[in-house]
């Protein structure tokens, strides 16, 4: 018998949401995929978010957000919206050690970022600060860049970027809050600038809210050398209204 099958004899593969039964590893059941808000069909190419309708091939549709918010990267790409079990695998990743969710999302971000990905990037994951770090004890984010990496084929680093300086929590905060919060808040790692100068590379964090965070960090890779930048979240928090 191999292993594996011995594993799932011992302990059945479970749905990431519910802990219902499956047949394979890190999946949805089928009760639970209708309230999983993959996003399909026409999307923000700047930050990811849906958008009504479908695109045109080719088509390039940037949203409402990003026409009146200057981004700094070039494209945007999201695998979820954060809502439904969109909200609990997120939350589940971040708060509850379910490394799980990082195993699975891994294809997930691959094939919403395919075209990033084209281009060979350095896969950056968004960094945390050592005292929530310690806190925390693992970076999600880093958690998600290593997975669509080892998804995708490509090269990925780990400590790329640091967050020198400790920043409060970004929830309760408007947008205008959230910028001044994240000022200058992310940096290159002194000894990992070299490898990002020259190179394409591709930030990938859990959640896009506002676009705060990936701003930052953009402008710390673009600040290092870096010649373009794309990002990708597992999931985005769309504008309400």
């Amino acid at each position: 018998m191999r292993l594996q099958t011995l594993l799932h004899a011992v302990f059945p593969p479970e749905c990431l949401c519910c802990g219902a039964r499956v047949d394979r590893d890190f999946a949805l059941c089928g009760a639970c995929w209708p309230d999983t808000p993959f996003i399909f069909g026409a999307a923000c190419d700047r930050c990811g978010v849906g958008l009504p309708g479908q695109s045109a091939l080719g088509e390039v549709l940037v949203c409402e957000d990003c026409h009146a918010v200057a981004r700094p990267w070039d494209r945007g790409r999201a695998v979820l919206h954060y809502a439904d079990n969109g909200r609990k695998l997120v939350l589940g990743l971040k708060h509850a050690d379910r490394a799980e969710v990082a195993r699975a999302a891994g294809p997930w971000l691959a094939r919403a970022g395919a075209d990033l990905l084209a281009d060979d990037p350095l896969i950056v994951p968004i960094p945390l600060h050592w005292r929530r770090l310690a806190k925390r004890r693992f970076n999600q984010a880093a958690l998600l860049a290593k997975s669509v990496a080892g998804a995708s084929g490509r090269d990925w680093l780990p400590d790329a970027l640091i967050r020198p300086r400790h920043t409060a929590t970004q929830d309760g905060r408007n947008r205008e809050g959230r910028f001044a919060n994240l000022d200058a808040a992310i940096r290159a790692h002194p000894r990992r600038a070299a490898r990002l100068a020259g190179r394409r590379v591709l930030l990938v964090d859990d959640v896009m809210t506002s676009g705060a965070t990936f701003s930052a960090a953009t402008q710390a890779c673009l600040g290092a050398g870096a010649v373009a930048v794309d990002v990708i979240a597992l999931a985005r928090v769309a504008r309400e209204g």
